[in-house]
Order: structure tokens, then C-alpha cells, then sequence
């Protein structure tokens, strides 16, 4: 936080005028964090050690938190966290910096063992830092390319991509998260494989709610409608995000199945083909190819539950994801399991705490941290 010149009250870091007292607040040139920086907090500090990540209007570095030893948490031991930064050329943009900072808005409001953790908000020098934990481990993404890699050695004698257990095991994790995420009013808008963590110990983490929406959860479990332009990305969006209309949890649930879809069939329904116009236009036009045309070992069940979970109409699609999650656990044959019963227990628990604004986080931490250690256990195959 930052304090107002004028007054001394404490301001967000995208706060260009005083709540409190009503001054414009003057802000210096920002300078870049990058590696080596300390940000000095009250009881520690944070030792930036290298960038592992960049996109189009930020970067991700590693960092190391250490605590004052005389201090309250002296005794901790030193762990690591990750920054997500808005690079200095976008801070002056109001706009930018509030889209930047509703990753942690939208973050505050849910704890949940396959959601990434937000820990703080900070400013450098005038630049935004989204404080996050640290994620031992590689994208979704990069686990299909190397199982596709795989494919590709071995000529079409192998799976295409992941074998289906393991497909199951990760798209659980992810229909978990949503369940939770829908439940107290979040729509993500932008599932897709590189947003999608897999730590060393196979635990999924889904990140990145920069361009997240909150609303209110409506009596089915879903969301309610919300309105305007939804960025995202073209070969995982809903035919309805791309077409700016309103959108709620199934939005978000099209987009999962794409990413299931992919981890099986080593490639999503729709490529871009170099033209981003042209993919959208296939969400919304074009229905999507069987995944047995690129995995032959696919049963015929798993085309009809895609077909129906891709349906142009979101009218037509499954209304929330536990009942998406179900049907395909049932329809292929796929063991039942305590982990899986308790992503249900989980989202409905979620749901209820919101819904009476109950604060009962240390039960929501333990039966969190129950479930994550159940999935960092669990045997596949």
C-alpha cells in the first residue's frame, strides 16, 4: 500500500485520487523491477532471483521471501513466491492498471487447492506487483507438447497425447477449480492449457484471472449473465465470448472441454492457422471434428459427451461442472473416487459460506489442504 501526500491514507496502487481526501495523486516514472531487487514489507522481505515467464504487458519472476528473525513469523523458513509485474509503459494507462489488478480482487475471494494463491498486492517504484505462490512445475501445455513430441518419435504407434487416466486425473483438478470459482461468482474467460499449472507432484493449479468477471451465483450453481467484450484466446473460447455476448460459468466450461479435448486428441478442435479471425469464426460456425479422428483408441461415448459439452448453444451444454465432470466419470467407466466426491463437497461448501457471508476459512484451509494432499498422493493407472 501507498499513502496519500496530502492526508496519509493508504491507498490501492491503482488509486489516482484520494478516496479520502480527494487529491490527485502524483506519481513518479515507474522504474522495472527485475532481478536482484528487495522489496522491504514490515516483518520481511522479498529478494527478486530471476524472470520465469513474460507476456505482452508484464513479466513473472521467482522471488525469495525471508522474515525478520526478531520479528512474528521469525521462525518461518525462507520460501519461495512468484511476482507477476505490469511492465513500466502500461502503469500510466487507468486503464490497464485495473484490469492488471483484478487478478487480485477476483483472487481475494476464493481459497481453493487447485486455484494458484494470492498472497499481496505491492508497488515498486510505481509499478503493480500481483504477489502470488510459487509454482514448482510446467504448464498444461508443455505436458501435452511433450507427450505430442512423443506421438511424433514413435510414428502413430503411441497415444496421440495423454493416455485417458491421466487426461481424468488432471480435467478433475480443473472442474474442481471452476466448481468453487462459479460457486462464489467468478467466470474465468480464459481456460486453456498454459493457464493451467501442473506442479512436480501432479497437484493443477489454474492462474491467470486477469481478465476474470465477478457476479452473483444464482439458485442453479452457475452464474449469473454479465455483459461487454470478453477478450481471450481464439481456439479455447465459447461461440458467445466470441461474440461479445453474455456469459456466464458455461463459458468457462466450453473452454475446459477444449482443453480435455486436446489433451486426448494432442491438438484443440480448432486451429488458428495463423489467422485469429478465422478460429473464432470457427467456434461460432463450425461444428467441432470427433476426437476419434485424431485418437482412434477413444470410445464412442466420449464424441457424444465432447459434442454435447462443445454445443454452440450454451443452452444445450452441462450447466455446471461437477454435473459435466459426472457425466464423463459415469459414461466411460471411470473409478469413482474420495478426491473427486470432494470437489463437490468442496464447491457446495464454498457456495454456502458465500451465500451467508459465513467467514469460516480455517475449515475451508484444512479440508484444502486435505484434498491437496490426497491428489499429491493419488495413483493413476
Amino acid at each position: 500500500m501507498i499513502e496519500c501526500p496530502q492526508c496519509k491514507h493508504k491507498l490501492a496502487p491503482f488509486e489516482r485520487i484520494c478516496s479520502m481526501c480527494g487529491a490527485l495523486q502524483r506519481r513518479t516514472s515507474p522504474r522495472a523491477l527485475g532481478p536482484g531487487h528487495t522489496l522491504t514489507l514490515q516483518d520481511s522481505r522479498i529478494v527478486v532471483d530471476k524472470r520465469i515467464g513474460e507476456g505482452g504487458m508484464g513479466e513473472v519472476f521467482r522471488a525469495w521471501l525471508f522474515h525478520d528473525p526478531s520479528g512474528p513469523l521469525g521462525a518461518q523458513p525462507v520460501s519461495l513466491l512468484a511476482l507477476k509485474t505490469l511492465r513500466p509503459e502500461y502503469v500510466v494507462d487507468d486503464l490497464v492498471r485495473s484490469s492488471f489488478a483484478n487478478e487480485s480482487k477476483v483472487l481475494r475471494r476464493i481459497q481453493h487447492p487447485n486455484i494458484i494463491e494470492y498472497v499481496d498486492m505491492l508497488e515498486f517504484g510505481g509499478q503493480l506487483i500481483v504477489v502470488l505462490e510459487y509454482i514448482d512445475g510446467q504448464s498444461l501445455e508443455d505436458v501435452i507438447a511433450r507427450h505430442v513430441a512423443r506421438a511424433r518419435i514413435n510414428e502413430g504407434s503411441a497415444l496421440p497425447a495423454l493416455p485417458l487416466l491421466r487426461a481424468w486425473f488432471y480435467f478433475q483438478q480443473l472442474l474442481g477449480a471452476l466448481a468453487s470459482s462459479h460457486a462464489v461468482g467468478i467466470v474465468h474467460r480464459d481456460i486453456k492449457p498454459s493457464n493451467v499449472l501442473i506442479r512436480q507432484d501432479g497437484l493443477v493449479k489454474l492462474t491467470d484471472f486477469g481478465i476474470a468477471r465477478l457476479t452473483e451465483p444464482h439458485a442453479q450453481g452457475t452464474v449469473q449473465i454479465t455483459r461487454g467484450h470478453a477478450p481471450g484466446t481464439g481456439m479455447y473460447m465459447s461461440p458467445e465470448q466470441v461474440l461479445s455476448q453474455p456469459v456466464d460459468a458455461r463459458a468457462d466450461l466450453y473452454s475446459a472441454a477444449i482443453v480435455l479435448f486436446e489433451m486426448l486428441a494432442g491438438r484443440p478442435p480448432f486451429l488458428d492457422e495463423g489467422s485469429e479471425f478465422v478460429v473464432r469464426r470457427h467456434q461460432v460456425e463450425t461444428p467441432p471434428p470427433l476426437v476419434r479422428d485424431f485418437a482412434r483408441q477413444a470410445p464412442p461415448s466420449l464424441d457424444a459427451l465432447l459434442q454435447k459439452a462443445l454445443a454452440k448453444d450454451p443452452n444445450q451444454r452441462f450447466s455446471s461442472a461437477i454435473e459435466m465432470g459426472e457425466a464423463f466419470r459415469q459414461a466411460l467407466g471411470l473409478p469413482t473416487s474420495d478426491e473427486w466426491a470432494a470437489q463437490g463437497q468442496f464447491a457446495l461448501s464454498v457456495r454456502s459460506q458465500h451465500d451467508t457471508r459465513i467467514d469460516n476459512m480455517p475449515v475451508q484451509q484444512l479440508a484444502g489442504a486435505w484434498l491437496a494432499e490426497r491428489y499429491r498422493t493419488m495413483k493413476i493407472g
